[in-house]
């Protein structure tokens, strides 16, 4: 990173080199608009740089005879000359900046780009599957321009190829139905979808309030205390926890437990993460955790599992205290994410502002607990708006119709007897064991579900 930082630095400095080079010429061509006595020869080591105000029409700035200081005349001859008088310049050295940046010397260059053509194919051989791999790109021709209507017509072609079917694929992956109302003016308003983080709370308080029921509406549902305005995703939120997990015990305990019915690419993030930090990321069977054993920073755990099932966290939570991310007090300056608390303005009305800053990356820099800066606060908002729309209420009818009709999907596959269905608990996901899976496969497929 700081040889490709040095490489980036020598490109930047040698385009204005050149830049200033040129500017000097066509100065110098250009010298008859200025009185001769004010032309001096230029030092290879200082060029021009458009960032402040130097080259005014006081006698300071060199314009006129006599001048002692040779750098400043020049500049100004220069500035007046090709830039117009009054510019506002400044004379900079290159000599320093540039003999701090090195690059290969000529005859290791092939050598060192082989190296970097071989890491760069590593990469995409351990990054991308070869089964969506092209082995080469060709292009017969290249029309003309479109204009954009013809530019949205041939996006709504390309769009028609693909086919949408129904997802009955579980672990996480799940179509939802949003009310038209938040849709509208959620989803698809520009003044939602567009905002960032909430920096400025005298114009964000709108914004501000919603993730605010956001949190409001976590802590209901899960009878905790304290949450986030949202990370980014699931997987990372999780990778997060791990973390935290990790800086609560300063890095003494190197291993962190996943239990083994997560969602199978919530545990790669996790473990891909854990590498970074150092740590063992392991999956054993909730059954099989060792609570007592002194070697374990934190436990993940899933609820509804990957398959569906609804397992009893009570022994689990007695032994390991796991609500204690969300729960402690004394941990919350290392809780990663935004969050919104309730203070009071200048006038001592109460306000909404972004609280606990100097836990993030843009105030405390490479010391954050979290290097996560960006969040899904769209989602968030419009789940908040979901949760205020329909009230306590309907989210329960909502959950009981979604349960219900899992339960009588179940049913009907016992009463067919063609299937097993999983014993366990469930809420919305039902897991079935069968004799012929590619036959019930390629049946799906023909009837364009996944």
């Amino acid at each position: 990173m700081e040889r490709a930082r040095r490489l980036a630095n020598r490109a930047i400095l040698k385009r204005l080199v050149n830049g200033s080079k040129q500017s000097h010429n066509q100065a110098r061509n250009e010298s008859s608009l200025l009185d001769s006595s004010s032309s001096v020869s230029c030092t290879p080591s200082r060029y021009l740089s458009s960032l402040s105000s130097f080259g005014s029409t006081s006698p300071r700035s060199g314009l006129f005879p006599g001048n002692e200081n040779s750098i400043s005349h020049n500049v100004a001859a220069v500035s007046a000359s090709y830039y117009g008088v009054g510019s506002q310049i400044r004379s900079i050295s290159m000599t320093i900046s540039l003999a701090t940046i090195t690059e290969p010397p000529q005859k290791n260059k092939p050598k060192w780009l082989n190296y970097v053509a071989l890491i760069l194919d590593s990469f995409l051989d351990a990054t991308v599957p070869k089964s969506i791999r092209l082995d080469s790109m060709k292009f017969s021709k290249f029309d003309g321009g479109l204009t954009e209507s013809q530019m949205i017509e041939h996006m709504k072609y390309l769009a028609s190829k693909n086919k949408v079917f129904k997802s009955y694929i579980g672990m996480g992956y799940y179509d939802t139905h949003v009310p038209p109302v938040i849709l509208r003016n959620i989803m698809q308003n520009p003044a939602w979808y567009t905002q960032y983080t909430p920096y400025q709370a005298e114009i964000s308080q709108g914004r501000l309030e919603s993730l605010l029921n956001y949190q409001t509406m976590i802590t209901d549902l899960t009878g905790l205390p304290m949450s986030n305005a949202s990370l980014l995703d699931e997987g990372t939120a999780a990778a997060e926890a791990m973390a935290m997990c990790n800086n609560i015990l300063k890095g003494k305990k190197r291993t962190f437990i996943i239990a083994n019915n997560f969602h199978p690419q919530t545990i790669d993030i996790c473990k891909t993460r854990a590498g970074g930090f150092n740590l063992k990321a392991v999956t054993p069977d909730l059954k099989d955790i060792d609570y007592k054993s002194g070697y374990v920073c934190g436990v993940l755990v899933q609820y509804p599992g990957t398959e569906g099932e609804v397992l009893d966290y009570g022994e689990f939570i007695k032994n390991a205290h796991a609500p204690f991310l969300a729960t402690s007090q004394e941990y919350k300056r290392m809780m990663p994410g935004r969050i919104i608390g309730v203070s009071v303005d200048s006038s001592g009305k109460p306000a909404l502002r972004m609280a606990m800053q100097t836990r993030e990356q843009h105030v405390r820099r490479d010391k954050a607990t979290s290097n996560i800066c960006t969040a899904q606060a769209l989602l968030a908002n419009m789940a908040a708006m979901y949760a205020v729309y329909h009230g306590p209420g309907g989210l329960k009818t909502i959950a009981q119709r979604v349960h219900g009709l899992a339960e009588a999907f179940a049913v009907g596959l016992k009463k067919l007897g063609t299937v097993e269905v999983q014993g366990l608990p469930f809420f919305d996901t039902v897991k079935v064991k069968c004799v012929d899976v590619t036959a019930i496969v390629d049946a799906a497929y023909k009837s364009e579900i996944n």
